[in-house]
């Protein structure tokens, strides 16, 4: 069963901050919900062909997966697809103007294997879940940020 989900969020800070937060590699374990250490196997800077290694806990199951950017524009769009893992998925990032703020989202893309398969009918909304969560640690992050400055 294919899983496609998308969250979207409305960030007030400026996009150039906000995109360059959530494509740090660096900054994974701390915004995106259930990654537990996330680092880069190729040389920075990111950009396209960059690989990213993370380990996270989901359905009560630790995983271990490897993504790579495909598409990378800087302050726009992150379009990353899974090289190792328990099952293909594609991640993108995007971050758009919306006035002085960013409209930020997460599009999750895969099929279900293994394990995950039996939870397939769950999953998209596992997911779903998990990515509006993500951008509400983002919204947070971003925005604490402006009202320490």
């Amino acid at each position: 069963m294919p899983v496609d989900a998308t969250a979207e969020i409305t960030v007030q800070r400026p996009r150039d901050e906000v995109a360059a937060y959530a494509m740090d590699p660096a900054n994974d374990a701390v915004w995106v919900s259930g990654i537990t250490e996330a680092r880069m196997l190729t040389d920075p800077p990111v950009g396209e062909g960059t690989r990213v290694e993370r380990v996270a806990s989901f359905l009560g199951k630790r995983i271990e997966y490897v993504l790579e950017v495909e598409v990378h524009e800087p302050r726009a769009l992150l379009l990353m697809r899974s090289v190792k893992g328990p099952f293909p998925m594609r991640v993108t990032y995007t971050f758009d103007d919306a006035g002085e703020a960013t409209r930020a989202s997460i599009r999750v893309q895969g099929d279900a294997s293994g394990f995950y398969r039996l939870a397939a009918p769950l999953l998209s909304r596992v997911v779903k879940r998990s990515i509006t969560k993500d951008l509400r640690n983002l919204k947070r992050i971003m925005e604490s940020r402006s009202s320490a400055a």
